[in-house]
């Protein structure tokens, strides 16, 4: 089970760390030192496999790693030492586990016999990551580090995809104690074996389901793209005609600019997405967990529709809304399954009744459409994000933060490939933009980077504009500043008459000095014919450095549509005067 020369090399484990990383194929690890972590440190230092990130604070760290495996569906690697260290990445751990994310968290802690002695920069890192982790583990002797290693990267990776922390005392990694070294070239556990194949009958039962429906929809989630199933679901879908909408998460799953793209469904879904899916007599759901954002009111969730859930994890299905026909398993073989199944049966679906549902899905486009007023002197948010989608030609990679400026994204940019949209999904991480961004820079030198975030987000992480310098990191920060908490200030609106209780942001920095002082290039843009020009700069002529666009918006603007709290999916405000 192991690939080992006759005789072993004999390693500290400290060095078996940094070999076991090597041997896994991980070429950055993202991190910041400390006393509990030296000897790691000065093992990586004698090497050049494995590359160190050097950020400004540890929830950067976290969510680099996280960005990294988001572009590329591989586990990021993260390394920080004891106490605040560990602490600092919580955050980041947390959302890598809302949305399923692989990544291997290495923490020091203090020595082995002084765990619960209360010694200095001790806590319980597994206590404390326990259920925000896929699992956590401790080394106890220092030969197990290979194995523990593997096995971390193996249950991240596997099934539904999270976050695994490897909690290493110090005592685990000094120099002067070798041991042998030996990778496993796979890890089997016993406890632990996820389902690959969906059950065929459930499968042939669902193809039956679904050539039989009037009016279907294909509901599809951020599995489809951590499954890397792009690809078959985009192929079921044209191959029966079927109306797709995207979770937040699972933008780029399905071709943006296509047809039959009906626009992100949920809390600021389409008008047409919300009203197919309320309406929908069978709705395929495909590695999507029917979150509270997308469900609304449960009790009132698409009535009349028999649900067919794909997903790897049992216990996302019939978890929050009951699925008639549930099928477990990768969402890429299941797919493929029943594209076979279609083909062998060469059937589609009831024409007559198909042209109708179309029919009627168009009515609802011309209703919303996505419109905002285009006759105002100020920029529009809207309008910045089509603009920046425009000079991109949809193929950025873009990473946001957590507010109305990742609503604005996500709906109006077009994504037209997966693994392109980085965002924080379940927890809603604000400061997650740059860090994210620089993860995926980091890799993916001559691509595209987009940070769009607001001005409460980005001053969250701002200190990585330090680490951008450092590494020649040339990301573009849409700043799409308000003055504002954007999506409190919308909900105090909304809620509670105005009062914008703690939401203005007065005393902010001048962002352009800010970003200069880093040594970047700042531009600030006030007026919608300023724009163009200061886009053509940021992504042509300073197309290799970091530029910090501060874009003053309207700061009156809401994210529309927006349904309405305790409703049906389909129940919206589709403007501040308008509801369904």
């Amino acid at each position: 089970m192991t690939s080992q020369s006759k005789q072993a090399e004999m390693l500290s484990g400290a060095a078996m760390i940094i070999r076991a990383l090597a041997d896994e194929g991980v070429e950055y690890l993202y991190g910041y030192p400390g006393g509990a972590v030296l000897h790691i440190y000065d093992a990586l230092f004698q090497q050049t496999k494995v590359k160190h990130v050097l950020v400004r604070h540890e929830q950067a760290a976290t969510h680099m790693a996280d960005a990294y495996a988001r572009a590329t569906g591989k586990a990021g690697v993260v390394l920080v030492t004891s106490g605040p260290g560990a602490t600092n990445a919580v955050t980041g751990i947390a959302t890598a586990y809302m949305d399923s994310i692989p990544m291997v968290v290495l923490t020091g802690q203090v020595m082995s016999h002084l765990i619960g002695e209360d010694a200095f920069q001790e806590t319980d890192m597994l206590g404390i990551s326990r259920p925000i982790v896929k699992h956590n583990m401790s080394v106890r002797r220092p030969e197990d580090i290979p194995y523990l290693i593997k096995k971390a990267f193996y249950i991240a990776q596997s099934g539904r995809p999270g976050p695994v922390v490897l909690d290493i005392p110090k005592d685990m990694t000094i120099p002067s104690q070798k041991f042998p070294y030996h990778y496993p070239d796979e890890v089997k556990l016993r406890s632990y074996q996820p389902k690959l194949k969906g059950h065929s009958g459930q499968i042939k039962k669902a193809v039956s389901a679904l050539l039989a429906a009037k009016k279907p929809v294909l509901y599809a989630g951020g599995g489809v793209i951590m499954g890397g199933a792009s690809a078959e679901l985009t192929e079921l879908a044209q191959h029966l005609n079927l109306p797709v909408t995207n979770t937040l998460m699972g933008l780029g799953a399905y071709p943006g600019g296509d047809k039959q793209f009906i626009g992100m469904l949920g809390m600021h879904g389409s008008y047409e997405a919300n009203q197919t899916m309320h309406a929908a007599d069978l709705i395929l759901a495909v590695g999507a967990r029917f979150d509270d954002r997308v469900t609304n009111n449960t009790k009132k969730f698409c009535p009349d529709a028999t649900i067919i859930h794909i997903d790897i994890d049992p216990a996302s299905i019939s978890k929050t809304i009951n699925a008639h026909i549930p099928i477990v398993g990768l969402v890429k073989p299941v797919l493929t399954e029943m594209l076979e199944i279609l083909k062998q049966k060469k059937k589609k679906l009831d024409a007559t009744a198909l042209e109708k549902w179309w029919q009627q899905i168009n009515e609802w486009r011309q209703v919303h459409g996505g419109r905002y007023d285009t006759e105002t002197p100020l920029l529009k948010p809207q309008y910045v994000i089509e603009q920046v989608s425009k000079i991109t030609k949809g193929e950025a990679f873009v990473c946001s933060d957590v507010g109305q400026h990742q609503m604005f994204a996500a709906q109006y940019y077009t994504f037209n490939k997966p693994n392109r949209w980085i965002n924080s999904g379940g927890l809603g991480t604000m400061g997650f933009g740059l860090p994210a961004a620089m993860g995926v820079k980091l890799n993916f030198p001559d691509a595209d980077v987009v940070c769009v975030t607001g001005e409460g987000s980005i001053q969250m992480n701002i200190q990585e504009l330090s680490t951008c310098k450092q590494y020649g990191l040339g990301v573009k920060i849409i700043n799409l500043n308000n003055g504002y908490l954007g999506m409190v200030k919308q909900w105090q609106d909304m809620n509670y008459e105005s009062r914008y209780a703690s939401s203005y942001m007065d005393s902010l920095p001048d962002f352009i000095k800010l970003a200069e002082a880093y040594g970047h290039v700042g531009i600030r843009v006030t007026k919608p014919e300023e724009l163009q020009p200061a886009l053509e700069r940021a992504f042509v002529e300073h197309k290799d450095q970091l530029v910090f666009l501060d874009i003053h918006i309207d700061p009156k603007e809401h994210v529309y549509p927006m349904q309405i709290p305790g409703g049906a999916i389909n129940e919206m405000f589709l403007s501040k005067t308008e509801r369904t």
